[in-house]
């Protein structure tokens, strides 16, 4: 069994959908984060285990998910239509067959899936990213795969726009084996809460921000070592 969190917040239009992609032997936990759009009675209508997290916050959500699962192997996908669960399988393989540690989906965009400002600071985020780490990595994107006890090993402290960005960097600075695999990205359904608000791209540039900073000074550090064995 493979656990697949899903933040969601109000996105009743696109979860059928997204919960008829998942793989045979894939869970779902949908992770509400104060919809009050009837989400989390549609989700549990479809056999998804529903967590409820009452801190608002992408990280919040995201950490609520991962500590509610139990299987080996934990996955992250949006639930707002933009991406495929069914290609889950191609991600978590490489960490289940040991080729990889972490696996981040590298989103391909369709027509109107990401507005201009967001793709070209996608674009300068993984450049900096780049520069940074030294990881090939071209995009952050929300769907990737890892260990549980890996994952939770990391001690991810961020619950807001940073989460997925810290679970980046502090896998690097562990030396884990991290590694992209390209992924469809299509228009979500309905309005972004991000990219799509003023107030939620400036949130998101807060966090990473600082993230970022963080990261630099503890690089100057040098690698630390995991409980997992990655240094």
């Amino acid at each position: 069994m493979v656990d697949v969190v899903l933040p969601c917040l109000n996105e009743s239009g696109a979860l059928p959908w997204v919960l008829s992609r998942l793989p045979e032997g894939y869970r779902a936990i949908v992770v509400d984060n104060g919809s009050t759009d009837g989400s989390p009675g549609i989700a549990t209508s479809l056999g998804a285990l529903v967590v409820h997290e009452g801190r608002r916050g992408f990280g919040a959500a995201a950490h609520a998910g991962l500590l509610a699962a139990t299987a080996d192997v934990v996955a992250f996908c949006d639930c707002d239509g933009s991406l495929d669960p069914a290609r889950l399988p191609a991600l978590v393989e490489r960490v289940t067959n040991g080729t990889a540690d972490l696996v981040l989906g590298s989103r391909q965009p369709q027509r109107g899936s990401w507005p201009v400002h967001a793709r070209i600071a996608n674009i300068v985020l993984a450049w900096r990213l780049r520069s940074l780490t030294g990881e090939p990595v071209t995009d952050l994107g929300p769907m990737r795969a890892a260990r549980r006890t890996d994952l939770l090993a990391l001690g991810l402290e961020d619950r807001r726009s940073g989460y997925p960005l810290e679970m980046f960097l502090k896998a690097h600075l562990r030396r884990w084996k991290i590694v992209e695999m390209p992924v469809p990205y299509a228009p979500r359904t309905g309005k972004s809460k991000v990219t799509g608000t003023l107030r939620g791209t400036i949130t998101a540039v807060r966090d990473m921000s600082a993230q970022l900073k963080s990261a630099a000074a503890a690089s100057s550090q040098g690698p630390v070592r995991s409980s997992s064995g990655n240094e």
